[in-house]
């Protein structure tokens, strides 16, 4: 397993969730492994993404708490105070012991963790500041960065990143994007307090989720308050003498705001690299294009997570790094990773949870599907009044009568899903789900008492 002519037999670029992944079970499996972090152990996920954002997301969620309390007989004397800078150091201190957790995983399973930019020198060695090491194997998982928007004043605009650390919350806040952390930074912005807009070049929001699941977003954010500004995209950011900002949008119209905000994409993090040393080449779009084992053009050169550019979620990364160590130093061929039943949560407010196809996607492969469909409001909003509701749904395939779609807005959607992506990955049928008995009163026995369809689509097929 091991070889003598390199200091490691695995040298891992980038500490994120697939590259610890991968270094910590290389290394259970007797590899000699080396990870080097430049910024962060835990990447983008542990430190300025899921977890940061998943606590802010809780605590914007407690404003719509204190309102709903009332129809259940409390009191609330006056409004609640929210102090940004608690939370935001709360947060940080968090983190920092996640940071610390990460290191301790990686430390007792024998990796040594090198602090500073690795870069290649040729395709088996790789230099770290004035340090130089050779490995067998080297694995490339530096994740993504956020995109900037390219247009005049952008130095006024902060990515994501940036918003876990501002200094003040502001009154007034644009958000420029149309995704899930676009949408789910709106969210947060709006349950703290601020006057939200979102500003999307298109119409809904969430591209590429399930066209209703879209629609009933949308319209459950402007419920909640966020403005959404459809059509258009940023054109100019002017800073003003008040310490504000004055955004021109493509369509010419502007408006003030404390803060602007982008959330338009991530592209894969490759800066400073010097991948062409090794020989390995980027794809045109400037991810990494690896085969079923995780190899890009040089075989011994591996790589996985955002940079590959197929799924940015954490757990994939995750699944990503397990295969990897398996193949490399396991003593039999590993499971490969089914990207084709990956289930996933919006953190918007209603949240998102979805695993399988969407209508459109299920449409143009089978020939008939039963779409099933339910839009509620949750026992918890009728003693509230919270006007905020529910949708399930369903997609069947009518052949095999196998559920191949399962999508939910509302409380505990990720939850919920988490448990139905058990189910649909082990080949659950509607049936399965028609004999399993509920939980009352829950939502999530809805899922499980849907029996008429709503619909029948598939190919060449009008709606029924």
């Amino acid at each position: 397993m091991t070889n003598p002519s390199y200091d490691y037999d695995l040298v891992v670029i980038g500490a994120g969730s697939g590259g610890v992944r991968a270094a910590r079970m290389a290394a259970t499996k007797g590899a000699r492994v080396a990870i080097i972090e430049s910024r962060y152990l835990g990447g983008t996920c542990v430190n300025v993404g899921c977890v940061p954002k998943k606590l802010f997301v809780y605590a914007s969620e407690f404003s719509q708490a204190f309102k709903d309390s009332a129809g259940f007989g409390y009191t609330v004397d006056k409004k609640p105070d929210f102090e940004w800078a608690r939370l935001r150091d709360n947060k940080t201190n968090e983190i920092k012991r996640l940071n610390g957790v990460y290191d301790g995983l990686l430390s007792r399973a024998g990796v040594d963790i090198i602090h500073g930019h690795g870069r290649f020198i040729d395709d088996h060695r790789v230099a770290v500041d004035n340090r130089e090491i050779s490995a067998a194997h080297v694995l490339i998982a530096t994740g993504s960065w956020p995109v900037m928007p390219d247009v005049e004043g952008a130095e006024h605009i902060i990515s994501s990143n940036e918003v876990f650390y501002l200094e003040t919350f502001p009154k007034d806040v644009i958000v420029i994007g149309g995704g899930y952390i676009a949408v789910e930074f709106a969210g947060i912005f709006n349950g703290l307090g601020a006057k939200t807009h979102l500003l999307y070049r298109g119409e809904p929001v969430l591209r590429g989720f399930d066209d209703d699941i879209r629609e009933f977003v949308s319209s459950e954010l402007e419920q909640a308050g966020i403005q959404l500004l459809y059509n258009r995209d940023i054109a100019k950011v002017e800073a003003l003498e008040s310490g504000r900002f004055r955004v021109t949008m493509s369509d010419g119209s502007a408006r003030e705001t404390d803060l602007v905000v982008s959330a338009i994409g991530r592209r894969p993090l490759l800066d400073g690299l010097d991948i062409d040393k090794a020989g390995v080449e980027a794809a045109p779009k400037g991810h990494l294009e690896v085969n079923d084992h995780y190899q890009t053009n040089v075989p011994h050169i591996f790589a996985l997570g955002d940079v590959i550019g197929r799924v940015q979620l954490t757990p994939v990364a995750l699944a990503e790094g397990m295969y990897v160590a398996d193949y490399l130093f396991g003593e039999s061929t590993p499971r490969p990773v089914d990207y084709d039943l990956i289930p996933t949560a919006v953190f918007c407010q209603p949240p998102i949870g979805t695993v399988g196809m969407t209508e459109a996607q299920a449409a143009k492969r089978y020939e008939r599907v039963e779409v099933y469909q339910a839009n509620f409001k949750a026992m918890k909003n009728t003693l509230s009044g919270n006007p905020e509701r529910t949708l399930m749904k369903l997609l069947v395939d009518c052949d095999s009568r196998k559920v191949i779609g399962a999508h939910m807005v509302g409380e505990s959607a990720g939850e919920i899903i988490q448990g139905l992506a058990v189910a649909m990955t082990a080949g659950a049928t509607k049936d399965d789900f028609d004999h399993t008995i509920g939980i009352h009163p829950t939502a999530a026995e809805e899922f499980v008492t849907m029996r008429s369809p709503a619909r029948i689509i598939g190919k060449d097929r009008e709606d029924d």
